[in-house]
């Protein structure tokens, strides 16, 4: 009887879930069909008339659009994928502060995970651009012996130039997600058992060995879940690079589709793009928690 009753809920569900699309798809139909323009991708071999600001790859006005939207979607990769190594690697710090005996470390972990996560990222955003780039002068200001070099021209790293838009978005979702990250690596440490903290401080292992060796391999299953979401966060919030004109796929896309007219077919290809970049990441990360956990399982 009980298994009558769930699959009767299952098949209503679904029904009433294919009737929302149903109608969806009714409306999408009577709209193109109203304003007469029709459904078509031919604009995309057209030339673009328009410069980007940044481009991994060389890019003139005279590409397509098609051409133009590989760039911003390349322009986003870049700076997720950026993004991503330097906050895991930020957060991961802070989420080791958070449990660090050191009383100084775990106030100042704390801080950058409180004061961090109550800020909005927009505003974060305006603050690395306008403020920590834009306003300093042409003159680079030199660090560890000229390896790195900032100026309101943008990011010198080991000799490569990194535009204003790319700097501030990079450090700004870096340092913004790092916060998240880090109470996710602090919730992964505390899941495992006390007794195997206690077990390699009494054999008189370092606290940095104990950690690398014991209990972060044995906090990993409980963190990777929760820095999956993250990631795909992250790779949500690099929309807001338009804001502060760094040519990513939401930017070109939104003049793709102000200068043809075609929003239909530049959100379906703008949608297109990050279902893909989210499906990397999340099967990337899959398989990572796939051979971790048989790791834990063979030892």
């Amino acid at each position: 009887m009980k298994l009558n009753k769930r699959i009767l809920l299952q098949f209503i569900v679904f029904i009433v879930l294919v009737s929302i699309f149903l109608v969806l798809l009714n409306n999408l139909i009577v709209n193109i069909l109203r304003t007469q323009i029709g459904l078509s991708f031919k604009w995309l071999l057209q030339p673009a008339g328009f410069a980007l600001s940044e481009s991994v790859l060389p890019f003139n006005p005279s590409n397509t659009y098609l051409w133009a939207l590989c760039i911003g979607w390349l322009n986003s990769m870049k700076v997720v994928l950026s993004s991503l190594i330097l906050a895991t690697f930020i957060g991961t710090l802070i989420g080791m502060g958070r449990i660090s005996r050191n009383r100084l470390i775990y106030i100042f972990s704390s801080s950058y995970v409180t004061f961090i996560r109550q800020i909005p990222l927009l505003l974060q955003l305006f603050f690395w651009y306008f403020v920590a780039f834009l306003s300093l002068s042409d003159i680079p200001l030199g660090y560890l012996g000229g390896l790195i070099q900032i100026s309101n021209q943008g990011l010198f790293l080991l000799g490569v130039k990194l535009s204003v838009e790319f700097s501030a978005l990079l450090i700004g979702l870096s340092i913004y997600t790092a916060a998240s990250i880090a109470e996710i690596i602090r919730g992964g440490f505390t899941s495992v058992d006390k007794g195997q903290w206690e077990a390699y401080r009494s054999l008189g292992l370092p606290e940095k060995i104990g950690l690398a060796r014991i209990i972060f391999p044995q906090a990993l299953p409980a963190i990777l879940p929760g820095l999956t979401s993250q990631y795909l966060n992250l790779a949500k919030n690099s929309t807001l690079a338009i804001a502060i004109g760094y040519a990513d796929i939401y930017a070109v896309s939104d003049t793709t589709i102000t200068q043809t007219g075609r929003a239909i077919e530049g959100f379906l290809l703008l949608l297109i793009s990050f279902l893909i970049l989210n499906l990397v990441i999340s099967r990337a990360m899959e398989m990572v928690n796939k051979r971790i956990l048989e790791t834990v399982n063979r030892s």
